[in-house]
């Protein structure tokens, strides 16, 4: 009779109960993370450092490699005969989707994997890099993307890739500047809540039983932004990948609507990250220095 009880105290033991996912009381809510410090405004010893270059030359190569593939995507839909015909919009948001869950797995040890400029503005708000690395990796970001676009202009010819409009952003017709601005704004503000979700260091330690591939979310939160917003603005959330084709297609429409593609990102960054840093980060986790 002994063993009996014994038998089921053992069952009964064997499997803890489990708590909700994703709350501090299940087994890592107490595990100890480290966090680096919050970053100077001004590093000048950066610009001695080998890797602050290297840093700015991944971000270079990633936003060149970002538009060359994403740009001759969208050629590649707006000259086909049908939708039917190509892959359509879901190819096109699976490919700007894909590229940013690829560059940023291949770039994120080097440089951190931004390859966006309104992510870059948004983790330097959250002191997450300097001034003076954020203006780097901005001025890089964007002369990758110019060569990006300039190399598809080059496989496409001036004729076609003026009559396909370059895969260039604008406002498209029925839909206002305001709707615009709108749509850019809360689609990057999606883009840009993700990547602070999915690196951030207390989050792993919270949940550190839920396996994460921070690039995965990134990629997929991009997708879905493009397949809501492609109708409205051909969708940017990406400062350098609009003036990278704009300046390559170089037509006054263009460049009529470019302000929306730097002003509606860089508020939605922003918001982002006072989002993440004020309500997200305020719950009260254990740290050590």
């Amino acid at each position: 009779m002994e063993s009996k009880e014994e038998d089921v105290n053992v069952g009964a033991n064997k499997f803890s109960e489990r708590q909700p996912i994703g709350t501090a009381a299940q087994g890592g809510g107490d595990k100890d993370y480290k966090e680096a410090p919050p970053a100077p405004l001004f590093e000048p010893g950066e610009l001695k450092s080998w890797s602050f270059y290297r840093a700015g030359i991944a971000e270079f190569v990633a936003t060149f490699l970002f538009l060359y593939i994403t740009i001759l995507t969208v050629m590649g839909v707006n000259r086909s005969p049908s939708k039917c015909a190509s892959v359509g919009i879901q190819g096109i948001a699976w490919a700007f989707g894909g590229m940013i869950f690829a560059l940023v797995y291949c770039t994120a040890g080097i440089s951190g994997g931004h390859i966006n400029p309104a992510v870059t503005f948004g983790l330097f708000l959250a002191r997450k890099l300097s001034l003076t690395r954020a203006l780097f990796y901005i001025i890089m970001q964007c002369l990758g993307a110019i060569c990006g676009a300039g190399v598809v202009k080059g496989f496409e010819g001036n004729a076609n890739y003026e009559l396909f409009k370059g895969g260039a952003n604008f406002v498209n017709s029925g839909y206002t500047k305001g709707d615009g601005l709108g749509a850019e704004i809360v689609g990057t503000f999606v883009l840009v809540y993700t990547v602070f979700s999915a690196t951030d260091a207390k989050r792993n330690a919270r949940d550190s039983h839920v396996p994460i591939l921070a690039p995965l979310p990134i990629g997929f939160a991009v997708f879905l932004v493009h397949l809501a917003t492609i109708p409205i603005t051909g969708t940017g959330i990406n400062p350098a990948r609009s003036l990278g084709a704009a300046i390559i297609y170089n037509r006054d429409h263009a460049w009529d609507d470019q302000w929306i593609f730097w002003v509606g990102p860089f508020i939605g960054a922003a918001l982002a990250a006072v989002y993440h840093q004020i309500v997200i980060r305020a719950i009260p986790f254990k740290t050590r220095a």
